[in-house]
């Protein structure tokens, strides 16, 4: 079979599968939802696309009574979490996250004895369990105001990631702030030379940075000197660059985050041209959804994700806390 003949084939079962997958979600009154970094096959087929938090609460808006979250573990929890009347399936239990698996229950339950007065803010990048046992919820996005909010005089307990963790220490100045030495695999594993790279390879470029990014470290003096104003290098969430990329006058964007953002960045902003990082910048448990699985989880209503009662409730405390704030 030759290769134009394969990629018919594939494009016809990809066809089929769409019709089948819309026909399902429509009769089981299903919304799909897709993270940003889901591949291309996901994003076009879902309902809504975009970060963990909003897509919840995009979902707990409309009127399904299932949600199929293409995402990771956490990611339908949060939703088992804002939507508690509405059934959450996952298509790959395996679909896990290296950051939120970096800390578990008793790990933070003895941090905490450590600093019993200390406030504990929670990345949404956590299991259920863990926003449970926190103040305060936060994303990438808002994370840095969720730390201006508190006290100056308050110790803070962040967690999991130390990136994040580092870059709303070094922006805030604070000093009392403890910060997990967790890490999201993908983000972690690109060395601070790919900036300088890619920079001398397109000096015309932005460079769009998630704050997970362990390359981003050494420069977080210069993030704080130009507080995002003047300077190229803007840190800031995967729905931060959807709309960067949008309200940028620059044509052209290095993009420093996990590679499937690329999709929607491109479909959105056609007229622009955007360079990941580095090509292997993937995240194999994002990956881990296909159509194929998509499909069998509308077909076999598989694979509930669940919270318990009491987990649920103080798990939204934290989240509400934060949304509060805004």
């Amino acid at each position: 079979m030759t290769t134009v003949e394969i990629t018919k084939n594939r494009d016809a079962h990809v066809a089929q599968l769409n019709r089948e997958i819309k026909e399902m979600a429509k009769k089981r009154n299903a919304v799909i939802l897709a993270h940003n970094y889901q591949i291309g096959e996901i994003q076009d087929i879902a309902d809504f696309v975009g970060d963990s938090l909003g897509l919840s609460q995009q979902a707990a808006k409309t009127e399904a009574e299932i949600i199929v979250f293409c995402g990771v573990h956490f990611m339908a929890e949060t939703a088992a979490i804002l939507c508690p009347d509405k059934r959450v399936l996952i298509p790959d239990l395996e679909a896990g996250c290296s950051l939120a698996a970096s800390i578990d229950i008793h790990q933070l339950r003895a941090w905490k004895q450590e600093h019993p007065d200390a406030v504990v803010v929670s990345y949404v990048n956590t299991t259920a369990e863990i926003k449970a046992e926190s103040d305060y919820c936060c994303t990438s996005g808002n994370a840095l105001k969720i730390v201006q909010s508190i006290p100056e005089d308050k110790e803070i307990l962040f967690l999991p990631d130390q990136f994040l963790g580092s870059w709303c220490k070094k922006m805030t100045g604070r000093t009392n702030m403890h910060i997990w030495m967790g890490e999201c695999h993908v983000h972690a594993a690109i060395p601070p030379s790919k900036i300088d790279q890619m920079t001398e390879e397109h000096p015309k470029a932005e460079l769009l940075i998630h704050p997970e990014c362990g390359c981003l470290t050494p420069y977080l003096d210069r993030v704080v000197r130009s507080q995002g104003t003047t300077d190229n290098l803007k840190v800031t969430s995967t729905e931060g660059m959807i709309r960067r990329a949008s309200e940028s006058q620059a044509s052209e964007f290095v993009v420093a985050t996990e590679i499937g953002i690329l999709h929607r960045l491109k479909k959105e902003n056609p007229e622009k041209t955007f360079y990941p990082i580095d090509t292997e910048m993937s995240c194999q448990f994002m990956k881990m959804i296909t159509l194929e699985k998509l499909h069998n989880s509308l077909k076999e209503d598989v694979f509930h994700v669940t919270v318990s009662d009491d987990i649920r409730a103080k798990a939204k405390l934290s989240i509400d806390r934060m949304i509060s704030i805004f």
